[in-house]
């Protein structure tokens, strides 16, 4: 079954959307009989990205982006692509880096997120974003 999920975001950075994906999964598991499979989050944007990250300590996530940001700084001359900002190139760079598509196993109509594990999505560009994400939940 597949569900479109839209998350807003305020700007650059780690976005923890763990609950809105839970209660998407369990608003299909209330629709259809499937209680184990699969649950697979498809980003729709190429400088946006999707990973399983821990949730417990917020300066895990402070690390994680300052780690990336330093990693592909803005304004680097060798960047080509500039038209739509000093942020852009450096987004597609960490998309490509990170991941766009994440698959977590269903087990008895939940995800199977281990104790400090998140979903976030990561927003790579400075603005705020209504960002598009597919979750499909089969068997």
């Amino acid at each position: 079954m597949i569900h479109n999920l839209t998350v807003n975001v305020p700007g650059q950075g780690l976005h923890d959307i763990t609950d809105q994906v839970k209660q998407a999964v369990a608003s299909v598991v209330s629709d259809t009989d499937i209680f184990n499979g699969l649950c697979t989050l498809y980003i729709q944007h190429t400088s946006a990205s999707l990973l399983i990250q821990e949730n417990y300590d917020p300066s895990a996530k402070a690390d994680l982006e300052s780690w990336l940001n330093r990693l592909v700084p803005e304004h680097d001359p060798i960047y080509t692509h500039t038209i739509e900002g000093p942020d852009d190139m450096p987004a597609h760079i960490k998309c490509m880096l990170t991941a766009t598509s994440l698959s977590i196993p269903l087990v008895d109509g939940g995800l199977a997120l281990g104790t400090w594990q998140g979903v976030f999505l990561w927003e790579h560009r400075h603005s705020s974003n209504s960002r598009r994400v597919i979750m499909h939940v089969g068997r």
